[in-house]
């Protein structure tokens, strides 16, 4: 089909005249360290967003101006995304409304018979999915340990059952707990070297590193808008086309068909993204994660990467001096990591502790378990065991920083703990 880009004059522009691409959205006076829940919306997302506003139709849907313009959108921004993590040629780019919406599409999408190994200390999007009877490795002590453990897992999964069917190996790029990184690429030869592929939850470490499907050689990202800077509901599956493709379409509906007949299931499924796209699309949200891809591809990432270990640094020292607060970790205290910090108040709960920062001081952490119980729980007994403390709580607090963030916003966290005591 050949679609025709109809001029649009500009959007007014709400934004500061100085403002820039990746400044972020706020309210002033509030101190927002929880970009691990949902990071703020980026002015790139938020014009990209204006801009098309005026123009909102459907996609694939219809021939007038409006509809064609959308659509146009909506495909250079599947481009984009796809440009921006390094997808092959023969790789699709599926819009899903979240990381968890995608890892769930996977899960629907794989062969009959497949094995899946993944660790415990995975958020519930990659633990949930999968089908019964999948692996379920522990907590790895370091990042040697978490390689060594998939490759004997591995290669007793080959030795036990049908060296034919598939296995996937579904792992976090960076945990949502402790923002430590996992050795992906290492990860990814493992796999490949005992004939599996690897699945990457990205949703952790795409904010804060450049993530390549082909550079890491993973076979399948997934990745949510709304920890990129972007709005909630947008988020896409990345990755290879052959199972995608036999798949029964994750949502049956418009747009999924080439063809649907006179009788009840006398349907031919489209091949392609539009396969598992049944409905009308999240425009809007395909437009948003765009236009931050393109704003993190043009800027300096190495320099935004140094900023932040800056301040995760301030931070984590912050912490390790105040006598009643303990850090939650897994691969030890010098491992790579994200911004992204857990700890608990000794002698506070959680929940209190969330809620007085927010009351008296302004500032926003989560607590909780993450959404990562297995792992949380597993931290919370070890940083006991570890300090010898018996009052720690059962939850924990976490803080996470990203652009926008700054010296103040962490110490102003530091000071407001400080008073706890």
């Amino acid at each position: 089909m050949s679609v025709t880009l109809v001029p649009v004059p500009p959007a007014p522009s709400t934004a500061p005249a100085a403002a820039r691409p990746l400044d972020v959205l706020g309210v002033p006076g509030e101190i927002n360290l929880d970009y691990a829940a949902t990071a703020p919306c980026a002015r790139a997302a938020a014009d990209a967003v204006a801009a098309l506003l005026p123009w909102y139709a459907s996609v694939h849907r219809g021939a007038g101006a409006l509809s064609r313009r959308c659509t146009l959108a909506y495909e250079r921004a599947r481009q984009t995304v796809g440009d921006f993590f390094g997808a092959r040629a023969d790789d699709h780019v599926i819009f899903t409304r979240n990381t968890t919406d995608a890892l769930n599409l996977l899960a629907r999408a794989l062969p009959a018979g497949t094995a899946v190994v993944t660790f415990a200390a995975e958020h519930h999007a990659n633990l949930l999915p999968w089908p019964r009877g999948s692996v379920r490795l522990p907590v790895p002590a370091d990042a040697g340990d978490a390689v060594r453990a998939l490759d004997a897992a591995l290669a007793e999964l080959r030795r036990a059952g049908n060296p034919g069917l598939p296995v996937l190996v579904a792992v976090t790029g960076a945990s949502n707990v402790t923002g430590e990184r996992w050795p992906v690429a290492e990860l990814a030869r493992v796999a490949h070297r005992h004939r599996a592929r690897i699945a990457l939850d990205a949703a952790q470490l795409a904010p804060h590193a450049p993530v390549d499907l082909l550079a890491l050689d993973v076979d399948y990202l997934a990745v949510s808008g709304h920890k990129l800077y972007a709005p909630f509901g947008a988020g896409a599956l990345v990755g290879r086309a052959d199972w995608l493709d036999a798949a029964p379409p994750y949502l049956a509906g418009g747009g999924a068909t080439s063809r649907v007949g006179a009788g009840t299931h006398e349907v031919d499924w489209a091949v392609g993204p539009a396969r598992h796209e049944g409905g009308t699309p999240n425009l809007l949200g395909a437009v948003a994660l765009a236009a931050v891809c393109d704003a993190l591809a043009d800027a300096d990432r190495a320099a935004l990467h140094d900023e932040e270990q800056r301040l995760l640094g301030r931070l984590r020292d912050g912490l390790a001096a105040l006598p009643h607060v303990v850090e939650l970790r897994t691969f030890g205290p010098d491992a790579p990591r994200v911004g992204i910090v857990s700890f608990a108040v000794a002698g506070r709960d959680s929940a209190d502790v969330a809620a007085e920062l927010a009351r008296d001081h302004g500032i926003g952490v989560r607590d909780g378990l993450f959404c990562a119980h297995p792992l949380a729980r597993r931290l919370l007994a070890e940083a006991a065991a570890r300090t010898g403390r018996r009052d720690l709580p059962p939850t924990a607090l976490r803080a996470s920083i990203g652009l926008g963030s700054t010296e103040e916003h962490v110490d102003r966290l530091l000071a407001a703990l400080a008073t706890l005591g």
